[in-house]
């Protein structure tokens, strides 16, 4: 599939110390519910920062557009978006968008 200038959504996360797991879980089942399906999502994925402590995560959704991130997320869409039970379990997170123009390869 090719992209045109589609959108990166890249929510990085550290977990406080023993809760990895848990935000993994989290990730896994709230985040995607957050955006899966959602007009102008072409899917995601997330998982473990390799190159990094065992607590850093990061959750990346692919987006059609731009208005398609600020129509989900409203005027706070350059913010990290923490459904309940986040805050408990994270140490620091972060968000950016990256336009990019690319083919998916199935």
């Amino acid at each position: 599939m090719k992209l045109s200038k589609s959108i990166l959504r890249i929510f990085e996360v550290r977990a406080k110390p023993g809760h990895a797991e848990v935000l993994k879980q989290k990730l896994s089942d709230t985040s995607v519910s957050v955006v899966n399906g959602k007009p102008g999502n072409l899917g995601y994925f997330f998982g473990n920062n390799l190159s990094s402590a065992e607590n850093d995560l990061v959750f990346i959704s692919i987006w059609k557009d731009l208005e398609s991130i600020k129509s989900l997320f409203g005027k706070d869409w350059e913010e990290s978006f923490l459904p309940e039970g986040y805050d408990e379990i994270i140490e620091s997170c972060s968000i950016k968008h990256i336009e990019f123009e690319g083919n998916l390869v199935s």
